[in-house]
């Protein structure tokens, strides 16, 4: 069992605080009962913030969400982002990398450089070796490189409305009580950074 850090533990509380909206990013007991449940399990942390972020995304499009929200409701989350990694590390180098190009939106879509760097991307996912294995490590920076190559020509083709999505996700940081410049708030600007500028072009990147 790998323990998570006091800097994960910390992350998930403050994208619990960013994504309500205003709660405490304090966990209750019962939510470091399920916090110490994945950590059994070896379910790592990026997988949880994942499945956090999946959950009120879903949470967000119902007339009449739940009023109360306990991190043991994102746990059927959490299982479908441990299965999706396992499958990808399965599927193989053969998986057909730009199947889903298409949902891309213009002009991104019509940028071949930017094609080549998302299927390289998932060419990179889907050849993964088992976390055990020697190369583990390298291959992972190697698909950590490739898909900053493929968010840099995403960002760079917002032009200048990237500044206007900079600004809305500074202020939100902030009200989630993060301290700019620290660990914290650089892991969670670079985790919703990815998540605006993916939606800003409907660029399939998952859970990644």
């Amino acid at each position: 069992m790998t323990a998570y850090t006091r800097e994960e533990k910390d992350w998930l509380e403050r994208e619990w605080a960013f994504r309500a909206w205003g709660r405490a990013g304090l966990l209750s007991t019962d939510d470091y009962r399920q916090v110490l449940a994945w950590e059994a399990l070896g379910v790592p942390m990026d997988l949880v913030v994942a499945a956090l972020n999946a959950f009120f995304d879903r949470r967000e499009k119902r007339e009449k969400p739940r009023t109360f929200v306990a991190l043991k409701h994102l746990d059927r989350d959490v299982a479908k982002a441990v299965k999706l990694r396992e499958s990808l590390l399965r599927a193989g180098p053969a998986m057909d990398a730009g199947n889903e190009w298409a949902l891309v939106l213009p002009p991104l879509r019509e940028d071949p450089a930017a094609r080549a760097a998302f299927e390289a991307w998932q060419r990179l996912q889907a050849s993964a070796p088992s976390p055990e294995a020697a190369g583990y490590l390298a291959h992972h920076d190697q698909e950590r490189e490739a898909r900053s190559a493929l968010l840099a020509l995403a960002e760079a083709a917002l032009g200048p409305a990237a500044e206007a999505l900079r600004e809305e996700l500074r202020q939100r940081l902030k009200a989630a009580d993060m301290t700019e410049g620290s660990l914290v708030w650089k892991r969670a600007w670079n985790h919703h950074w990815a998540r605006l500028v993916a939606s800003a072009w409907s660029l399939p990147l998952g859970g990644a």
